[in-house]
């Protein structure tokens, strides 16, 4: 018979010891935030912890509000977003939640205490049970390494929502900054036609041209303005973009930006084997090869625990009169009619899907990687191309053109349609320099991390 007072107190050990983990500070907040630190090289916080009250909330109004007070470059843009974006705010606090399912795992379940009195023919009757559940107890250890991985899952997949935000806000940026440069040209290439359709409307009243040449520099002033409208249309739901990614409202949103993009570096960074870099540095990738240890795990203690699926020791006393009896009291479940098998099929079955979702992440951060340094070479050769080639020689040919019209050598239709040539040319440099900028982002994305050092940039801004 095993008595009631060791039972109780080896019980009570247990219990004292299952209770000894303990919940962090931060939940875990600290540890997300260094890892997407280490990979953006810009911390996520304000001394070191998320704004919980209205004192936090003001210290981090006080840090944006600084970085506002000039022209935001790119990794200003950035630093904003990982310290005030509400969607990765939440992200955050999600860790809290997995480190209490995880301080829960390792705790074990509350004894449950049963009092009994009755009374009949002149005696009474008082019994006292003290119930645990001896299968957590069995099970502890087990739960407690898979709520770990658990843990250390939602770390990484924070921090990768992390990389996320920051990849998506320099993207938008460059787009930003890229559309208001190109609304900024299409004004001046609209005032230009406007001083030819101008001119077209002089010459046609001085009888030296004709009625189709006004309407066609009428028409192409008309294009221009339409053009404008839709350079300033765009550079608003750019600029809103970003806006969004930074969290900012009211009288933040009047942040000014570089006025053009940063020139392009002296070469493209030479990478080796990208796909190995892809899945060695992938926060993604690394969060499911734990997702398919743990599911492993789980199959592991289904195992186990098959045929057993309620397993309660309780500490019985028992008094009747003037006698006492003591004992105890086991119960068991007997797999009478369910041995297990569906539980097991469907831990094997989940386990395969995970080892099958596994390969295809692989599959696609390899292609992804190999994508996005293909566009990040194209694009540096194709805005190198424009800046050393289209745009010089379209200069050049404006400057010839211009000096055979001061010499009577050229009409003035050859020099507005070279006019706008060039201007095409301006345009299509704009857009190869975002592409490029643009194709960096979405190779630091795929690689999970940034670069390395950047070039030197105009107004200090790098992308």
């Amino acid at each position: 018979m095993i008595c009631l007072h060791k039972l109780a107190a080896g019980a009570g050990t247990a219990l004292l010891l299952g209770g000894c983990a303990s919940l962090s500070g931060d939940g875990g907040f600290g540890a997300a935030a260094g890892v997407s630190e280490q990979r953006t090289g810009l911390s996520a916080s304000v001394a070191g912890r998320l704004p919980r009250n209205d004192d936090d909330a003001r210290a981090l109004a006080a840090v944006i509000d600084k970085k506002l007070g000039q022209p935001l470059a790119v990794d200003e843009a950035v630093h904003i977003a990982l310290l005030n974006n509400r969607g990765l705010q939440a992200s955050y606090w999600s860790l809290g939640i997995a480190e209490a399912d995880l301080v829960q795992a390792g705790r074990l379940q509350n004894p449950v205490f049963d009092f009994k009195r009755s009374h009949g023919g002149g005696e009474i009757g008082i019994e006292r049970t003290l119930t645990f559940n001896l299968l957590s107890l069995i099970t502890a250890p087990l739960a407690g390494r898979i709520e770990g991985r658990r843990y250390e899952q939602a770390k990484l997949l924070v921090s990768n929502e992390a990389l996320k935000v920051a990849a998506d806000t320099r993207r938008a940026w460059v787009e930003a900054v890229a559309a208001n440069q190109g609304a900024e040209y299409a004004v001046q290439v609209q005032e230009s036609a406007q001083a030819s359709a101008e001119l077209a409307d002089r010459m046609r009243k001085a009888g030296n041209w004709s009625a189709m040449d006004v309407a066609r520099e009428q028409a192409y002033h008309a294009q221009t303005v339409a053009d404008v409208g839709a350079a300033r249309k765009a550079a608003v739901a750019a600029r809103e973009k970003l806006t969004r990614l930074m969290g900012l409202s009211g009288a933040q949103t009047a942040y000014k930006l570089p006025d053009h993009l940063p020139e392009l570096p002296a070469a493209p960074q030479e990478l080796g084997d990208i796909e190995q870099i892809a899945l060695n540095e992938r926060l993604d990738i690394q969060a499911a090869k734990i997702d398919t240890a743990h599911t492993a795990s789980t199959l592991g203690l289904t195992k186990a625990t098959r045929f057993i699926n309620v397993l309660d020791l309780g500490v019985v006393g028992e008094s009747e009169g003037p006698v006492n009896r003591r004992g105890y009291e086991l119960s068991l479940e007997i797999p009478l009619f369910d041995w297990g098998s569906t539980r097991l099929a469907r831990a094997e079955a989940t386990y395969m899907q995970s080892v099958n979702l596994l390969a295809q992440a692989a599959i696609n951060a390899r292609s992804e990687a190999r994508e996005s340094y293909a566009d990040y070479r194209a694009s540096y050769e194709l805005a190198r191309h424009y800046r050393d080639q289209v745009v010089p020689l379209r200069k050049k040919l404006a400057d010839e053109t211009l000096l055979r019209y001061n010499g009577m050598l050229m009409s003035v239709f050859e020099l507005l349609a070279d006019v706008r040539e060039q201007s095409a040319a301006v345009n299509g440099y704009i857009g190869a320099l975002r592409d490029y900028w643009t194709a960096q982002a979405n190779l630091e994305a795929a690689l999970g991390g940034r670069l390395g050092a950047h070039p030197p940039t105009n107004k200090g801004a790098t992308p």
